[in-house]
């Protein structure tokens, strides 16, 4: 029998790895149904209107990357969060979280609120943490909350968004 080539062993463990998990890259802690759940609480806590919601500017981003790193410790707490949140909205509508309109989605958020306040505190939290926080944690894409406050977009790491350069002869 033939030995594999080093090149045909790391391309099937890599294959092997994705058909794993079929949303590799997308997320760091969260299940794809987890990350349904969780953008649509976010949604109805900062929701869309003239400016875009907490769910469309990546407040779901930013607290998968926190679960995954800093707030590893809150990983257990989102899992039994987010089944609860799963299981009420099944029993009250008959749907998951994410297919309910607006209306019915606000009546288990509301719910959790009354029954369940220290994840939903916790919930809320971080979603205001990713809306409002720096973009390079992953919310608040394209500077939305800053923009919405009239708050300048401020240098990233040192960093700022255009070439000082332009304009002086470069």
């Amino acid at each position: 029998m033939r030995k594999p080539s080093r090149r045909s062993f790391l391309a099937g463990a890599l294959l092997g790895s994705t058909a794993c998990r079929q949303d590799v890259g997308a997320r760091l802690a969260l299940t794809s149904e987890e990350a349904r759940t969780l953008g649509a609480i976010c949604d109805q806590l900062i929701p869309t209107d003239q400016d875009p919601g907490a769910a469309a500017t990546g407040a779901v981003v930013f607290i998968d990357r926190q679960l995954a790193g800093y707030y590893r410790r809150y990983r257990r707490a989102y899992r039994e969060g987010l089944a609860r949140t799963a299981a009420l909205s099944r029993k009250m509508f008959g749907k998951p979280l994410d297919q309910l309109p607006g209306e019915q989605r606000l009546a288990v958020v509301n719910r959790l609120e009354r029954d369940v306040r220290p994840f939903f505190e916790m919930v809320l939290a971080h979603t205001m943490q990713g809306f409002y926080g720096s973009p390079r944690h992953g919310g608040n894409r394209d500077y939305a909350s800053w923009r919405m406050l009239r708050v300048p977009a401020s240098p990233v790491r040192g960093r700022i968004l255009y070439d000082l350069r332009q304009g002086k002869g470069s």
